[in-house]
């Protein structure tokens, strides 16, 4: 794979409440033929985040239709799951109406936050999303104590599989610390109700101390991942990986096709890359420095 940059395409300006930096994982979807629309977090001062939207040109995706004035999704009630932040995870399309796969961070006394997977669902084509509960639908267990967060989901035989970021510990990089994860396969009968334990995708390896945000699409031959990569070194870089059942994974951290700049917005990190294909071209969107703060930007597939 080859990717051209296009540049970076959207940064909060700081004038919303809500929304005063940052654009975290951006994730497309087409709401019609000529509109891409990309859901994103945005934060507040605090650095909570709210899930909003900023429509784009499909044929010039560095074209902005539209911002989103209001969250379409805001944090959950005190004491909640996600009563300290959201960002996506995925959306599906199900008998007309959007389910948002969302993860909620929570902050409690002796680690440095939770995360866990929400559902919340739209029936107005994504301008507002309803929460299908205040409770995690994938919460902690044994092999997820601290992050069992859902970034892909995709009809499979009559179920559901989803791939999450999967993690029980904490990495300490200069006395600061950082999650420690890794990439599970859950299936479901219904996109709702999960097992416990899932299948192992992709690892760390020594120089790791995460990987995660899969993004999954189907191909002829099976399947393809997109993840972003953690090491003890600071790069928060994107990785690529193949696989003919969607759970036995081989990287290919080398193909991935796209790399930092020299200088800018995208020049110290590149992450959580999320593709979409419109009109024969296939764009990814993606953020940059300081792991979204910087805003998201995009890139086409040339090769």
């Amino acid at each position: 794979m080859i990717w051209k940059k296009k540049g970076l395409v959207y940064c909060p300006d700081g004038h919303s409440e809500w929304a005063k930096h940052s654009a975290l994982t951006p994730t497309p979807l087409l709401i019609d033929d000529d509109t891409i629309r990309v859901f994103v977090s945005m934060r507040d001062l605090r650095g909570i985040g709210r899930i909003g939207y900023v429509d784009v040109d499909a044929d010039n995706p560095l074209r902005i239709t539209d911002i989103s004035e209001e969250p379409v999704l805001d944090i959950g009630i005190p004491g909640t799951f996600d009563d300290n932040g959201v960002i996506l995870g995925d959306i599906a399309n199900r008998d007309g109406k959007l389910w948002m796969y969302y993860v909620g961070f929570q902050l409690v006394e002796k680690v440095k936050f939770l995360a866990f997977t929400g559902l919340a669902i739209s029936r107005d084509g994504g301008v507002g999303f309803e929460r299908f509960g205040n409770a995690p639908i994938l919460d902690r267990n044994e092999e997820g104590l601290y992050f069992r967060a859902i970034h892909s989901v995709l009809p499979e035989r009559g179920t559901w599989k989803a791939w999450c970021g999967v993690g029980s510990g904490w990495a300490y990089i200069d006395d600061k610390p950082y999650p420690r994860y890794n990439i599970r396969c859950y299936e479901s009968q219904d996109g709702v109700h999960f097992p416990e334990t899932g299948a192992l995708c992709i690892d760390n390896t020594t120089e790791e101390y995460r990987i995660g945000r899969p993004r999954v699409y189907k191909t002829r031959n099976g399947y393809q991942m997109f993840y972003t990569k953690g090491t003890l070194n600071h790069d928060y870089l994107p990785g690529y990986a193949e696989s003919r059942d969607g759970v036995s994974w081989v990287r290919k951290d080398h193909d991935v096709g796209i790399s930092l700049s020299a200088s800018g917005w995208d020049s110290k990190h590149l992450c959580y890359p999320a593709l979409i294909t419109v009109h024969d071209r296939t764009y990814m969107f993606y953020n940059g420095n300081d792991m979204g703060k910087s805003g998201f930007g995009c890139a086409v597939l040339e090769q």
